[in-house]
């Protein structure tokens, strides 16, 4: 499902125009990043198929929503990283199973510009977000 905040984003960084700008863009993004606690930092959520040593978590908000946690030792990841926390939080699992991540990665043209690589590495994060909400949907 592409919605209004995958448009938003992607309009937000077509305003920056070319890519050393959106790449500046998503490495402060990922600085506003929240800490991730280092009792959240477990092999259970690692994307191990990341070159980045990237870690996500999702906690339930008690209304059947999800709030998620990001880290990653890498700028230009944590960027990533913290859009996707930014757009999963405060959906449901069925609401996160839906987003049209495909959409936002094509609209931010990050095939494009990241190494094949990397683009391998943040679809499983999008992988382990999707597979932690479906796991704690179950």
């Amino acid at each position: 499902m592409r919605n209004d905040e995958i448009d938003e984003i992607i309009e937000n960084f077509e305003l920056l125009g070319d890519w050393d700008q959106r790449y500046q863009y998503l490495v402060e993004i990922g600085e506003r990043l929240s800490p991730m606690p280092g009792e959240y930092k477990t092999n259970a959520n690692r994307v191990i198929e990341c070159m980045s040593l990237v870690h996500v978590v999702p906690h339930p908000d008690g209304a059947g929503r999800l709030l998620y946690q990001g880290d990653c030792d890498t700028a230009i990841i944590k960027g990533v990283v913290a859009l996707l926390v930014g757009l999963f939080s405060g959906k449901t699992p069925a609401e996160i199973d839906e987003l049209d991540v495909d959409a936002l990665f094509q609209g931010l043209q990050l095939e494009e510009h990241l190494s094949p690589n990397r683009h391998v590495g943040v679809y499983a994060i999008v992988n382990k977000m999707k597979g932690q909400a479906r796991g704690l949907a179950a």
